[in-house]
Parts: C-alpha cells; sequence; structure tokens
C-alpha cells in the first residue's frame, strides 16, 4: 500500500513539473532569402512600421496564426497563409523560422516555406540585424497635427521720440555789463513722438506638422544588440570590486535599452545580494519589456530581495 501511494505521489510530482516546464508562448521568425524587404500582418495586426529583410516576432499565445506578408517592390505578388504553425504536432510551443524565397521560374511569385523549429530557449538573445517585436506590445504611433493658418503679418514697429526743451535765453546789457539770462518756461517744453511702423506680410495656408513617434523612456525601444552587450558584460567583469561594477552597469544602463534578459545577465556578475538589488531597482526604467520584469527575480537568493523589488516597482 505505501509503495503504491508512493508511486502515486511521484506521478503526480512528474506531471506537475512537466507541466510547469511548459512554455506559454512561441516565438516565429521570417527571413528574406533575397534580401527582399517585406511587412508581416499577423491576425490582421502590422508586425513593423518600417519593411525589414529579417523579422522576429516574440511571445506568440496561440498556436496557430493567419499571416500576409506585403513587399516593399509592388512587383512581388503578396504572401497569404493560413494556420501558420507556431506549435508542434503535441501543441507544444515552438521558436519557428519560415524563409520566403522567389519562384525560380516566376520571379515575381514569392513563396513561404518552413526553415526550422526548435525548443523556445529562455534568454535568446537576437542577433543585431533582426527587427524584434513583441506580441501584444503596442506599436509606436505617429501622431499627425494639422493646422489651419491665415495670412500672418509680421508687424515691426520703431519708436523715435524726439524732445524739445522750451525757454527763452537772452542777453541783457546792464551798466555796461553784459549778462546772459536764461528762462525756462514749462508750457513751452515738450516732446514729439514719431512712430514708424513696417509691416511685412507672409503668404498663409494649410500647414502640417508630423510629430515623431513619441518614445517615454526604454519602454518598446530595441535593446542592445548582441555585440554591444557582450561587450558591456566584459567592461562590467573587468572591474575589480563590486561597487566598481556596479558604477559601470549603472553608466551602461543609463545609456542604453536593455531587455529583461540582459539585465538578469548584468545581476549575475555581482556577487553580493544588495548589489544586485540596487542595480534591479535602477535598471527597471532601462528595460524595453517591464511587464516581464518578473524574471529579474530569479537572480536572488533571498525572496526578501525580490519583495523589496516587486513593492519598489509597484510603487512607480
Amino acid at each position: 500500500m505505501k509503495l503504491k501511494t508512493t508511486l502515486t505521489c511521484l506521478l503526480l510530482l512528474t506531471s506537475a513539473l512537466s507541466i510547469g516546464q511548459i512554455q506559454p508562448y512561441g516565438h516565429l521568425t521570417i527571413f528574406s532569402e533575397d534580401g527582399d524587404k517585406f511587412y508581416l500582418i499577423l491576425n490582421g495586426e502590422r508586425m513593423n512600421d518600417e519593411p525589414q529583410t529579417n523579422l522576429r516576432v516574440e511571445e506568440l499565445v496561440q498556436p496557430y496564426y493567419n499571416a500576409k506578408i506585403i513587399f516593399e517592390d509592388k512587383t512581388r505578388q503578396e504572401i497569404s497563409k493560413n494556420y501558420l504553425q507556431i506549435a508542434d504536432v503535441d501543441g507544444a510551443f515552438m521558436d519557428v523560422t519560415y524563409k520566403i524565397r522567389r519562384d525560380k521560374n516566376k520571379p515575381s511569385k514569392m513563396k513561404l516555406n518552413f526553415f526550422s523549429m526548435i525548443p523556445v530557449v529562455d534568454g535568446y538573445i537576437p542577433p543585431s540585424n533582426v527587427y524584434v517585436r513583441r506580441w501584444g506590445q503596442p506599436a509606436p504611433t505617429q501622431q499627425v497635427i494639422v493646422q489651419q493658418t491665415a495670412p500672418v503679418g509680421v508687424v515691426q514697429q520703431t519708436t523715435t521720440t524726439t524732445t524739445t526743451t522750451g525757454g527763452v535765453n537772452a542777453g541783457v546789457n546792464v551798466g555796461g555789463v553784459g549778462v546772459n539770462i536764461s528762462i525756462n518756461d514749462p508750457i513751452m517744453t515738450g516732446s514729439t513722438t514719431i512712430t514708424e511702423t513696417t509691416t511685412v506680410t507672409t503668404g498663409g495656408g494649410t500647414a502640417v506638422v508630423v510629430q515623431e513617434p513619441i518614445q517615454e523612456g526604454c519602454y518598446g525601444a530595441r535593446p542592445m544588440n548582441n555585440g554591444n552587450f557582450n561587450s558591456a558584460l566584459q567592461t562590467i567583469k573587468k572591474q575589480g570590486f563590486d561597487e566598481s561594477r556596479l558604477k559601470t552597469a549603472k553608466q551602461i544602463a543609463q545609456n542604453n535599452c536593455l531587455n529583461t534578459n540582459q539585465i538578469v545577465e548584468i545581476c549575475k556578475i555581482f556577487g553580493f545580494e544588495e548589489t544586485k538589488l540596487d542595480f534591479a531597482k535602477f535598471a527597471y526604467d532601462a528595460c524595453v519589456e517591464p511587464q516581464n520584469y518578473f524574471k529579474v527575480n530569479n537572480v536572488f537568493s533571498f525572496s526578501s530581495s525580490a519583495d523589496e523589488l516587486n513593492d519598489f516597482i509597484s510603487r512607480r
């Protein structure tokens, strides 16, 4: 009886662990074999505002998507594919790659072919030449403000003030002595103001002001590319003490945008829990995906540090 109970518990534990290891999302990469730039639309949502040759969409939560690919070169035929596969036959989410290639017999005809499928790797950093978009993340918006203006008159005004002092100057000869007498009369004192006005008229009409996408902090921005980030890691590691490493790491986070996996890698360099927590708080503003900042909790040895970080984030 005891043996049966033990086996049952082990089976339940194994099942729980297996479920816990299942990734809740998959990733999709599409690249053009011949360098044709394209736009990708998944389930009616455009993934990129600028045409790309290598595009990656991360954290897709459905096993299949309807995809449409529109090419920058209008002579290339669009590609439509229903049920683009993100999961394997067992329903497990995967990191899937498709490639676009031209039809050899008809160059204007484009094809989308399956290329590879691998398990999702936690902490994977895409190459720097890949445009990355996260599913469900709002795309940067562009505001267009139209202003109707009437003819504009620019008035330049010059004021000249001339002051005239009234009075009488008289020379009087008294007893052979010449006396010069000056008499000031307030009534005869005054000022003259001359105003010269020049009007320059410029043409009017409709002014269109286009504002670039509003970017607050690093949210939604592109993180450091793989090469620059590896160089940054080496620079931090070369510092002799945690204090120096922290100062260097903060300098990097202050001037660059990072994803959660990059922040985790930096935290692992520090030897003290307090230093890890200090940097984790500081780097929050540099994170391009704050919704996934829970991943940083895994670097701490004590749950109290994770609680303090979560409290810090909740107060922001």
